[in-house]
């Protein structure tokens, strides 16, 4: 079972897989930041100085100015802002996977292309009952 298991993880789908889960990791810190210290700042001075982690329901337990005051009398709430936040952080993730792949298919089309137009500037091999020909004829000459 432990040399299946070896074998499972040394074949190169999964170390594939695990470059691509640690980069998404360290893609998600990027996002992370970028939203919540980048793009909602601005977006919620634009709409009267919320910050959007602040917008919350509290169900039970009184009412309190910020979400951590809410956290750490133990209210039982509803975080809208955290949800807008994290919304907000999956759009940009997705476009930026889509732009991502979508490069890769130019890249690999541009790939494509270019192979196609080598092939079609070299001249296609001679039929093989041409170069039998050949053969004979040059053999014959010999003689």
């Amino acid at each position: 079972m432990l040399e299946e298991f070896k074998k499972f993880a040394l074949r190169g789908n999964v170390i594939d897989l695990a470059v691509g889960i640690i980069m998404g990791a360290a893609f998600t810190a990027i996002v992370d930041s970028m939203v919540k210290d980048v793009l909602m700042p601005p977006l919620g001075l634009a709409i009267g100085g919320i910050d959007f982690t602040n917008i919350f329901l509290t169900l039970k337990g009184g009412s309190y100015p910020t979400l951590e005051a809410a956290q750490k009398a133990g209210a039982v709430t509803i975080n809208v802002g955290v949800f807008l936040n994290a919304i907000v952080k999956f759009v940009i993730v997705a476009f930026a996977v889509f732009i991502l792949v979508k490069q890769i298919n130019n890249l690999i089309q541009f790939t494509q292309r270019k192979e196609a137009a080598e092939k079609a500037a070299e001249p296609p091999p001679p039929p093989r009952q041409e170069v039998l020909l050949e053969e004979i004829r040059d053999l014959l000459a010999r003689r």
